[in-house]
């Protein structure tokens, strides 16, 4: 391993012989076609002379020479720095980053009526919408359906019937 500068202990860089690698994987036919392009736009040959030594005819030429040129300025567009996170990624992100929010307001509300209940306060008044309606009745917390089923069911009742209500006939 050698090294011009003495003494920093990195190695020397070495510098590639025949220009930038053009693509070792890439086809013939697409390697002659950048060079006849590149050919007329240096003035060294013109439309018709490429088309002809690419066996294209001239139009078919011309719309080759605008795809490669408008890849020419894509590839010349600055990219982003750092990691680009892809649109699948980054909207499973936010999905998740929702379901998250949405457990902790369910949480906070539930605090909030636990304290209510806590401290006697009334559950506040229902809103009246703007047509004059009462809106329906939210449905009751889980928890709180489970603890009146359990109360009914463990005082009994005058009111509780005594024969099932649905009966089949055969």
């Amino acid at each position: 391993m050698s090294t011009d500068n003495v003494g920093n202990g990195k190695p020397a860089k070495r510098h590639r012989v025949g220009g930038p690698d053009l693509g070792k994987g890439r086809g013939l036919q697409a390697k002659q076609l950048a060079a006849a392009i590149l050919e007329v736009l240096a003035g060294a040959r013109t439309p018709t002379e490429a088309a002809l030594a690419l066996n294209l005819s001239v139009p078919r030429y011309y719309q080759l020479e605008t795809q490669a040129l408008r890849g020419l300025v894509h590839a010349c567009e600055p990219r982003p720095q750092g990691r680009v996170r892809p649109e699948k990624t980054e909207l499973e992100a936010l999905r998740q980053e929702n379901q998250r929010l949405q457990r902790e307001v369910t949480r906070q509300q539930t605090l909030a009526r636990a304290a209510q209940r806590a401290i006697g306060l009334s559950p506040p008044a229902p809103a009246v919408h703007k047509t004059g309606k009462k809106p329906r009745k939210r449905r009751l917390a889980r928890a709180l359906s489970m603890a009146e089923r359990l109360q009914a069911e463990t005082a009994p009742s005058s009111e509780t019937p005594t024969t099932p209500a649905h009966t089949e006939v055969l």
